[in-house]
């Protein structure tokens, strides 16, 4: 009898024992369908102090899904009516499906005190797939668009990059796909990497030709799972013109941790702050100065909100002109951006100028830098203290180049040969300044005396009867008209040679030439002479020309085709206006 007790106390106790851990998985619905995220959770929970966790959750095969997002927290609390210790750990697990049908998830596995526990598998069933690599078709011409992004699970403003491919059964088909359009949303920030295409590879996804469009970098502003919209794109042929769109892809955008600087705004990479001053001159009361902040580095440069110059009592301050130097790293968009303000110190003496304070999120480390601020210490100069500096051959040399920039002829271009501030004295500068005015005196007689011989034989001669305004400007109109297939010859050769300032600065010169046959100052200007005499029509379309050139000239990444597309507009705008 007493052995008979005994085994019912050790039965009784092996049962609440086992009742002491709970381990169980759910999904959040039983059917899904093509968009559709399958989310997991999985709950442990241990009811006293002696259980030990002493293993991870081991997964059951995910293959036919792919993982983009996970998560856990542990919770532990003690029950006041039985005085036990409860420990509760969830975690949860984000699965895009990858085909559709009937798929059978196995058992989450866990050891606790050297005892193995399991969940019971389910199925959940997909209705229908939108497969990773599926295609936005266009049955009509065969071609398809396809967006992929390998990395998505990502930090907040953390870039991943994208890639652009094309697929057709008919290979010719590929050269047929131009304008591409990337995505634009308000929670996502997109920078091209290139559009260059790539080499076609004849056995792409199903057996199809395939080509690589375009590459870009997307940079979410906002936690949560994101949706990159479809890159639309044409496809371009005799007869007609189709518009295609590639899928659209989830993300899951990872919020930043706790802990962050209260000065922390959204900088999100590697970067480091300096300032400097750019002026020549020695910095002088009342006088502006020229202050640039530069934040240099790798991540969502473009996209970040840089540190400003602290307001101050000392100096006034007026809004920076901003300018960027950055293309696609392997991290973001690397190079530096450059602030450039207008500051005025308000008094002579030491003046601190001080930048406000900055910090970045370093996703590589996990953790926030701060860099604080950056000081710039000047001596600012009263007018007076900087006048009795400068010593005698300095104030020669100001004098000579305040009249070389006062008197210039059209021969000699007089400004060239200023005098730059020196440490050191050079008498051949201040000779060649003499014979420079000594040589501007005496063509100045030669030309007095040439004048009046001139007039001489001017009122000598009969005079010609006078032409009407119009007949005036004609003449004066056509003396000053430029070829302009000179230009248009001149720009083709720089776009084959991929030489884009140039482009740009001859294109700007061309407008000049052709603004200047109509003796008109401004783009404004012309505009509404154009609209009087060349119709609403042109006038428009040169407004929506110089639009168009503003946005390739600062586009970071060139593209052949657009520029392509840009002469040729250029070349029929200008021929017509010319005419």
């Amino acid at each position: 009898m007493q052995h008979k007790l005994i085994y019912i106390l050790l039965t009784l106790a092996s049962v609440i024992t086992y009742g002491q851990v709970n381990l169980t998985l759910d999904a959040d619905k039983s059917e899904y369908g093509g968009k559709d995220i399958v989310n997991l959770t999985i709950v442990l929970e241990l009811n006293g102090s002696d259980l030990v966790q002493q293993t991870g959750f081991q997964l059951p095969d995910l293959s036919k899904f792919n993982i983009i997002g996970s998560g856990s927290v542990t919770n532990t609390v003690i029950d006041p009516a039985t005085n036990t210790l409860i420990t509760q750990k969830v975690s949860r697990i984000a699965l895009e499906p990858k085909k559709k049908g009937k798929i059978k998830i196995g058992s989450v596995l866990v050891t606790v005190n050297n005892r193995i526990y399991k969940t019971e598998p389910f199925d959940v069933n997909i209705r229908d797939i939108v497969d990773r690599r599926s295609l936005a078709a266009n049955t009509s011409n065969d071609v398809y668009l396809n967006m992929e992004i390998d990395d998505r699970e990502v930090y907040q403003d953390q870039p991943t990059v994208a890639v652009l491919r094309v697929y057709s059964r008919n290979m010719d088909n590929l050269r047929k796909v131009k304008n591409i359009h990337l995505p634009q949303q308000d929670n996502i920030n997109v920078h091209p990497i290139n559009f260059d295409k790539s080499e076609i590879d004849p056995s792409g996804y199903g057996n199809m030709p395939s080509q690589v469009l375009a590459m870009f970098m997307v940079f979410p502003n906002e936690a949560g799972y994101v949706e990159v919209p479809g890159v639309s794109a044409s496809v371009s042929t005799y007869s007609n013109k189709t518009k295609i769109v590639s899928n659209k892809v989830k993300i899951n955008v990872r919020k930043l941790p706790e802990g962050a600087p209260e000065y922390f705004k959204n900088a999100v990479g590697n970067f480091n702050v300096n300032v400097y001053n750019a002026s020549k001159e020695k910095p002088e009361a009342k006088k502006p100065l020229n202050i640039v902040v530069k934040v240099s580095g790798e991540g969502n440069l473009p996209d970040m909100e840089l540190p400003k110059i602290a307001a101050s009592p000392d100096y006034e301050i007026f809004p920076p002109k901003i300018t960027s130097k950055v293309s696609p790293g392997t991290a973001g968009m690397k190079g530096e951006i450059l602030a450039n303000y207008v500051i005025i110190p308000k008094k002579s003496g030491a003046i601190s100028i001080k930048t406000e304070q900055f910090a970045f999120f370093n996703p590589e480390n996990k953790e926030y830098v701060d860099l604080g601020q950056k000081t710039l210490d000047l001596n600012a100069f009263s007018h007076d203290q900087i006048l009795e500096a400068r010593s005698t051959v300095e104030k020669v040399n100001e004098y000579t180049n305040n009249l070389l920039e006062t008197v210039n002829t059209p021969v000699l271009k007089t400004t060239s040969f200023k005098v730059k501030e020196k440490s050191k004295f050079h008498w051949n500068i201040l000779l060649t300044n003499i014979a420079i005015l000594i040589s501007l005196f005496v063509a100045y007689l030669l030309f007095k005396n040439w004048q009046k011989k001139r007039t001489l034989v001017r009122e000598t001669a009969p005079s010609k009867p006078l032409g009407s305004v119009a007949e005036t400007e004609k003449e004066i109109r056509e003396l000053l008209k430029t070829d302009i297939n000179d230009y248009f010859g001149y720009l083709e050769n720089l776009k084959d040679n991929d030489e884009y300032e140039k482009f740009f600065a001859t294109l700007e010169e061309l407008d000049q030439e052709v603004r200047s046959q109509y003796f008109q100052g401004s783009a404004a200007e012309f505009k509404t002479f154009l609209e009087k005499h060349k119709g609403a029509s042109v006038a428009e379309e040169y407004n929506k020309l110089q639009q168009r050139v503003q946005m390739e000239k600062y586009n970071p990444v060139k593209s052949a085709d657009a520029l392509e597309e840009l002469l040729k507009t250029i070349v029929n705008l200008y021929s017509q206006i010319s005419k």
